[in-house]
């Protein structure tokens, strides 16, 4: 009998391929909405209905829908309305980067009221990795019988936006949600299972009779330029080590050869059938390890690819003038980003014979700057935009696909698409660096700082790609909210045969945060202070500027930032005193930690962004910035920005964004720039434009410019009124310009430091070392709030994958190099539930402030925050992450001096019991 499957109401006959998943026969047919996320059934993001169950459709084979009706996001909605979930999600804003939203939706609609009565439970089979869930909860909650709808407020813009409305129906489009070119191949990636090698000969015959298969490219085939996978404006810091494909591996997973083929299947069975044979070398696989005398080099020139030294003062004699002096290594362990849209490139030739490359980036014209210098391109050849990008975190201000996808397309004169695999976004792109910190302080009695010093050794992996930037970042950034007039720095950023570090939320600051905020609070304990009265005496005051230099060398000025987030949060622990003033159970410890961090406004790479505004026929406006929308809602805030500076709403303004040939240069979106910069540069670009439809109104009406002002849709000129489509005639008829654009720099940017803490209330368990969160109140001080839930759900997020980078994540290897959490079963991220909601306290300034970063200042505090409330619930101090509860009831059990055997049997029985946060 002939297949058939009803799909949104409409019968499709077409057969599923031999083996084919549901997810991706739906796909095929155009129903976007159903994503990829982990192909193992354990990201929710691929969640459709069939016959009205909720099922994870990468693992629903797609012959099993023969007879049945299947219905996707896109299918909810009926004659232009939205489903009452969809209006609920859309209403909370629950969600950032929109990625996860459909499979969150499809949940959702098939839960029974049973089943909402238990969220964690009934919604453990969806990810999110932006929103922390609070947002999701608030949405999900709104559609349950017992939940309040009210908690929803009724008028939010979420409701109407239209970017919003697109996420919730699935018509949002991501990288590979646009159709193919016609005759698209597909690229598999061979890759490396050794650690160090030299690659001595490659068979790819058996590969190229794989039938479908089109070529094998190998590092014959690439271009000899050396480049960095980093994204900067300014490149001077980022070591150019990597080849597109290279004679010589570095690290497991690096890739040695590309299979291009008519259909992923067959370029990934030829992909296993190419033979590599490899001359085996001599790996280092620690920093410290490469930093010794006569260790194995990883690539040319020296392990030790920067270095810092600074000071001031004199610390050995602020050390000898102390009254007590604290002196430990901390260690944080390599974490992953993992954005639920994994790395994803497509690139083809126009019909003008221009490259073309759609990609997942958060940088598009950096992206198309690092192609033309590796293939030796015009830029006016190349032209790279971006979809909405599902996710990023700093892993996407990478080149990871785009540079092979490039190749094979040049190769082939073929459109080419290539999409990883969550195993190789694990185990083959980039990582947050591990750190290894060392504190040295010196403080009298009564809390005053005689001399800090820290040595820092960052493991950069085999590639260079950051390692400066993060080092330096990380370094004035960990000691800059502190006053001590001898303070020292010494730090070393080293490449190892593991696989590359990279950019991750915070930029090196987290890792250094931890040590530093731990050593504070174990001196505060040592001299009988309480940790808050320590760190408001050793604080900046709003005079001071900070220690040692930021962006573009300059010292940044404090301001009152810090003293206004340190009067809240005591006022904020104050107030939970009261509430919680109750013993711990017996068997459970509680305390509480808090830690404060600092963040500089502007990037240190001369970061550019530019935008342009412009006034449409249709009386409409026209906004165009430089970087995709990947999960800080920026869009939405610009669009907010650029209409209050033009007296109309924010649905009269349509956002461009993403694309080289919209703009003349920009630097993209990392460090949290949106605002920062893009938000300067809008706010001129509208009020230029402002000036330009004063100016051609008052020719048009014969009336003086001072007599003109704005309107929603019109101008008003006196007694009369312009409308704003009679205004673009005349303007295009006289030849006038109404579009406006601005560039704001990071170099022309007040450098100033944005501060935010963390305070957290925690329960332990004794017998398993299990870290249960009780509360979590988090205080930001945010300059001007353009977007209160926007500012508050950027928050949320960094704060549950602060918790996660706490207490469980770590991608961890065997001694061969070959990472042992390859997929989201083994490396477990945050899941609903696992944490109490988090109060947000945004500190709000006049109109007149700038906005401030956020999102990447938030993540820093959770661990130290997380670790001090450990410290007070129990009396020691781990130094090492993650907090896992093996490794905290070793502590446990060292501290009470139990046998080995003891130690070792309750580990297994924690392990048992399971690790996550009740």
């Amino acid at each position: 009998m002939p297949f058939t499957v009803c799909i949104n109401g409409r019968a499709s006959e077409r057969p599923p391929r031999a083996g084919q998943c549901l997810r991706t026969y739906l796909r095929e047919q155009g129903w976007t909405g159903v994503k990829k996320g982990c192909d193992s059934g354990d990201c929710g993001a691929c969640t459709v209905h069939v016959d009205g169950m909720a099922v994870h459709s990468c693992l629903y084979p797609a012959h099993r829908a023969d007879g049945r009706t299947v219905t996707t996001v896109e299918g909810l909605s009926t004659d232009g309305s939205l489903h009452p979930v969809q209006e609920a999600f859309a209403r909370a804003q629950g969600f950032q980067c929109g990625y996860c939203t459909p499979g969150f939706i499809m949940t959702t609609v098939a839960l029974s009221g049973f089943q909402l009565d238990d969220l964690p439970q009934a919604l453990k089979g969806n990810l999110c990795r932006c929103t922390g869930y609070q947002s999701i909860s608030r949405a999900v909650r709104a559609t349950c019988p017992l939940g309040s709808a009210s908690s929803v407020p009724p008028g939010h813009p979420g409701s109407t936006d239209r970017a919003t409305r697109d996420v919730v129906t699935g018509a949002a489009r991501f990288t590979l949600d646009e159709p193919e070119p016609e005759g698209t191949l597909h690229l598999a990636l061979v890759r490396s299972p050794h650690r160090h090698a030299r690659i001595l000969d490659i068979d790819t015959r058996a590969a190229l009779a794989v039938p479908g298969v089109r070529a094998v490219l190998t590092h014959r085939d690439a271009p000899v330029t050396r480049f960095s996978t980093a994204l900067h404006e300014r490149t001077e810091d980022d070591p150019p080590d990597l080849r597109v494909l290279d004679d010589v591996v570095r690290h497991v997973g690096q890739r040695v050869a590309a299979v291009i083929a008519d259909h992923p299947a067959p370029a990934e069975e030829a992909g296993r059938l190419v033979r590599v044979t490899y001359q085996v070398l001599p790996a280092v696989g620690t920093a410290e390890e490469a930093m010794r005398p006569g260790a194995v080099r990883v690539g040319d020139g020296p392990n030790v690819i920067a270095r810092l030294h600074r000071s001031t003062g004199d610390v050995d004699r602020g050390l000898a003038e102390a009254d007590v002096v604290y002196d430990h290594t901390f260690t944080t362990q390599r974490v992953q980003h993992t954005a639920l849209e994994c790395h994803a490139s497509r690139a083809w030739t126009d019909g003008e014979g221009r490259l073309r490359v759609h990609t997942s980036t958060q940088a598009p014209h950096l992206v198309r700057r690092r192609l033309c210098d590796i293939f030796g391109l015009d830029p006016q050849h190349v032209r790279v935009t971006a979809g909405r990008v599902g996710g990023a975190f700093g892993g996407k201000q990478e080149v990871l696909t785009e540079d092979i996808t490039a190749l094979a397309c040049l190769h082939t004169g073929r459109p080419v698409q290539l999409e990883l695999s969550r195993t190789e976004e694990l185990t083959a792109t980039t990582t947050r660096h591990p750190f290894t910190t060392r504190v040295t302080l010196g403080a009298r009695r009564d809390g005053t700082l005689t001399a800090m010093r820290i040595r820092v050794t960052a493991d950069t992996g085999a590639y260079g790609n950051h390692g400066p930037g993060v080092l330096e970042t990380g370094c004035a950034e960990g000691l800059a909210p502190y006053r001590c007039e001898n303070t020292a720095v010494e730090a070393f950023s080293v490449r190892t045969h593991n696989v590359p570090s990279g950019a991750f939320r915070g930029y090196g600051a987290a890792q250094v945060v931890f040590a530093v905020e731990s050593a504070l609070d174990d001196i505060a304990h040592r001299l009988g202070l309480d940790p808050l009265t320590m760190r408001e005496q050793v604080c900046l005051r709003p005079a001071d500027t900070a220690a040692f230099p930021g962006a573009g060398g300059q010292h940044a000025l404090m301001g009152s930032a810090l003293h206004d987030v340190l009067h809240a949060l005591r006022q904020a622990r104050a107030d939970r005193h009261l509430d919680h003033e109750r013993p711990a159970a017996h068997g459970y410890r509680v305390g509480e930690g808090l830690a404060i961090a600092a963040h500089h406004s502007v990037p240190a790479d001369g970061h550019l962004a530019q935008a342009k505004a412009s006034l449409a026929a249709d009386g409409c406006y026209d906004l165009t910035t430089g970087a995709p929308e990947f999960g800080s809602c920026a869009g939405t805030a610009l669009r907010k920005i650029a209409a209050g500076i033009l007296g109309t709403s924010p649905a009269r303004i349509r956002l461009h964004q993403a694309d080289t040939d919209l703009l003349e240069h920009d630097s993209g979106g990392f460090a949290s720039t949106a605002m920062a910069l893009t938000g300067q540069a809008v706010t001129r670009a509208c009020r230029e434009l402002t000036r330009l439809l004063i100016t051609t109104a008052a020719a048009f009406t014969t009336t003086p410019s001072k007599d003109c002002r704005l309107a929603e849709d019109t101008v008003h000129c006196a007694g009369a009124s312009v409308p704003f489509t009679d205004l673009h005639r005349y303007a295009q008829s006289a030849g006038l310009c109404l579009q406006a654009d601005a560039t704001a720099a990071a170099d022309d940017a007040e450098l100033s430091l944005s501060v935010s803490a963390q305070w957290f209330r925690i329960r332990v368990d004794t017998d398993t070392g299990i870290i249960s969160v009780l509360d979590s109140v988090h205080i930001a001080d945010a300059g001007h709030i353009v977007h209160t839930e926007q500012s508050r759900s950027q928050i949320e997020g960094a704060v549950v994958q602060g918790l996660g980078c706490t207490l469980r994540e770590e991608l961890t290897t065997d001694p061969d190099g070959h990472i042992t959490t390859p997929d989201l079963r083994t490396y477990t991220i945050p899941h609903f539930g696992d944490f109490p909601p988090t109060q947000v306290q945004l500190i709000d300034h006049d109109p007149t402030t700038a906005p401030r970063p956020l999102a990447e200042l938030a993540i820093n505090p959770i661990a130290p925050a997380l670790a001090n409330a450990v410290r007070d619930a129990l009396g020691i101090r781990v130094h090492t992450l993650p907090l896992r509860p093996d490794s905290l009831w070793s502590a446990l059990a060292s501290a009470s001096g139990e046998s080995r055997t003891g130690a070792r049997r309750a580990r297994q029985d924690s392990i048992g019991r399971g690790s996550e946060p009740s």
